[in-house]
């Protein structure tokens, strides 16, 4: 029996050898471009056509060939082109884990189809960078909201990057809102949608001033609520909008979604609810956010502290105390230590 299974195996893969990296790649492509607005984004079919031209072009200057058999990858090869993109591209770590990622899912799904017998890069990892997640501060937002420009187009794009601090909402999502997803409940307004990205459904209530930005641009004719949103033009006016508003450091749009999960953690709201208005799929992505809330902690360990105080000094004498005190935030601030850097 598993003589006759390993053979139909080997026919298979015999049938199959002559496949190469490049026309491999070209299939998983072209199967992705036609759930393009489905569900997947164009962004992502991009990436997928632009890590293609990498590999073909590492082909050429490093392997000194236009293509190469599926058969004959072996698992250095992977190594080399992460090495080509470090060196000869000048691309920086992130960059260069999405593209290795798209060669091994390429490779690995290959192997899943029997187009080759073993999957060469089974075994390789690089490690994805995780930056710190650059967000406004509760001033700093405030500074900016209460910024007038001449220019209309920049108080647009003010507007929009403020709504999108007070809802967590991702930019193609707020281009995507429409009429039809807010919804009154008991008295307050609510957008309830799913995330393009993920499909996940999330909800969040309107605050005041995301609810007068929301009524500011409300146009009774159109069902988009939010119009003339090309995401280049938005980054681009963004960046004069934070330099007139005093914030010198480089902000994105996306920094507007680390700002409202910032702010609702450092205000109390559990993390559970923040990753739910985020619509995460995982909670392990929420708590990166939590991780550098250290504002948050730091208030945590002041209402410990004023409540262990509280407790001890009605139980023990003077000098115990301030010796069970002392010895309990030793241990806080190591906890913070470990929490910070976990």
């Amino acid at each position: 029996m598993y003589k006759i299974f390993f053979t139909g195996m080997k026919r298979k893969y015999q049938k199959n050898k002559s496949i190469t990296l490049l026309e491999a790649f070209d299939r998983d492509n072209e199967q992705f471009s036609v759930r393009v607005g489905k569900d997947r984004s164009c962004h992502s079919y991009n990436i997928m056509v632009r890590a293609r031209e990498f590999v073909a072009d590492f082909l050429v200057l490093w392997e000194h060939r236009k293509d190469i058999p599926l058969s004959s990858i072996e698992p250095d090869f992977i190594h080399r082109f992460s090495t080509y993109l470090s060196v000869e591209r000048g691309l920086r770590h992130g960059t260069i884990w999405l593209n290795c990622m798209m060669l091994k899912g390429v490779v690995q799904r290959a192997h899943k189809r029997g187009l080759i017998l073993t999957n060469p890069f089974a075994e390789f990892h690089i490690a994805k960078n995780i930056r710190e997640r650059q967000y406004l501060s509760e001033e700093e937002l405030h500074q900016l909201m209460i910024r007038h420009f001449d220019n209309p187009l920049q108080n647009y794009t003010r507007d929009i990057f403020v709504f999108a601090a007070l809802t967590g909402m991702s930019f193609v999502d707020i281009r995507a809102l429409r009429k039809t997803d807010i919804y009154e409940i008991d008295g307050y307004q609510w957008i309830i949608t799913s995330r393009h990205k993920t499909g996940i459904p999330f909800k969040v209530r309107l605050l005041p001033q995301a609810l007068t930005i929301l009524e500011r641009y409300n146009d009774p004719l159109k069902e988009q609520i939010f119009d003339r949103l090309g995401y280049h033009a938005i980054a681009k006016r963004l960046r004069q909008v934070m330099k007139e508003s005093g914030i010198t450091r480089p902000v994105t749009f996306h920094c507007a979604r680390h700002t409202f999960a910032i702010m609702a953690l450092n205000q109390g709201m559990p993390i559970e609810s923040v990753s739910r208005i985020l619509g995460h799929s995982n909670i392990t992505t929420t708590q990166i956010y939590a991780r550098i809330t250290m504002k948050k902690l730091t208030n945590d360990f002041q209402h410990l502290e004023l409540r262990l105080s509280s407790i001890f000094s009605k139980n023990v004498g003077y000098r115990t105390y301030h010796f069970v005190k002392k010895r309990i935030l030793s241990i806080l601030h190591l906890l913070a230590k470990m929490y910070r850097f976990c």
